[in-house]
């Protein structure tokens, strides 16, 4: 049985007014030294988010957390969206100090540990380590493309917001309604959705970040790392479906 993750998301900040800007000396091409700052510290603490992730995926393996996914296949996936959302909810109390990147790193272990299922799952592919490497170059790839758009042409995508929010919510209902039902299809549909839906967020959250309209880089580096969270379970589901190579 395919395992499926359902979307988890932070609280949006509302945009802030743009700060002041200070001109490097080449062209139009300018950047306020605080939100660099807020995206650079943000991409390095993501960086950062990824070695617990890591750490929780082989606990997880370790420990052979998918047997409590499969004899409970309904349940565990409510408890682990519950224990998530709650630890989402540690993470934004806690942002404005330094005990906020210590919850997010806790969340990203957390996150790590529920990876464990979907990994089991390609493990039990001949060619599944290689679907786990392609799912994360191609997430990888998106990532630095969705990026590289936002901070170059600096164009204000907080248009997509709404658009994202009601996505999103749809997402988080169809995937809750497949739990019950099991359609196959439905899966790999919601999954297809997902990455477009989480490619987007990609783009409009460093968009956020480049115009000033988060400033805060823990929520800002929670944000992304969902994203990429979301972005490489769907990745994988997708490929396991299509081109896994059962033993």
């Amino acid at each position: 049985m395919e395992t499926k993750f359902e979307p988890v998301m932070s609280g949006r900040r509302a945009p802030v007014a743009p700060l002041p800007t200070m001109s490097s000396g080449a062209g139009d091409a300018t950047l306020p030294i605080s939100q660099n700052a807020v995206l650079r510290n943000t991409y390095w603490l993501l960086a950062l988010s990824m070695l617990p992730t890591v750490a929780g995926a082989f606990v997880g393996m370790q420990f052979n957390f998918a047997a409590v996914f499969r004899s409970a296949p309904i349940m565990a996936p409510l408890l682990m969206f519950a224990a998530m959302l709650g630890s989402l909810f540690v993470v934004t109390r806690l942002r404005n100090s330094a005990w906020g990147v210590v919850a997010l790193l806790g969340f990203t272990f957390i996150a790590g540990v529920f990876l464990t299922p979907i990994l089991t799952v390609a493990a039990g592919f001949r060619n599944g380590g290689q679907l786990v490497a392609l799912a994360g170059g191609m997430t990888a790839a998106i990532f630095f493309a969705m990026a590289t758009i936002a901070t170059v042409t600096k164009k204000d995508f907080s248009f997509m917001g709404k658009f994202l929010m009601v996505g999103l919510v749809l997402l988080i209902v169809a995937s809750l309604a497949n739990l019950f039902f099991q359609v196959p299809a439905l899966s790999l549909t919601i999954s297809a959705i997902a990455v477009l839906l989480f490619s987007a967020y990609i783009l409009y959250d460093v968009s956020r970040i480049v115009g000033g309209g988060e400033t805060n880089y823990v929520m800002a580096t929670l944000g992304l790392f969902l994203n990429i969270y979301n972005l490489f379970i769907s990745l994988l589901n997708i490929l396991l479906a299509f081109t896994g190579q059962r033993e």
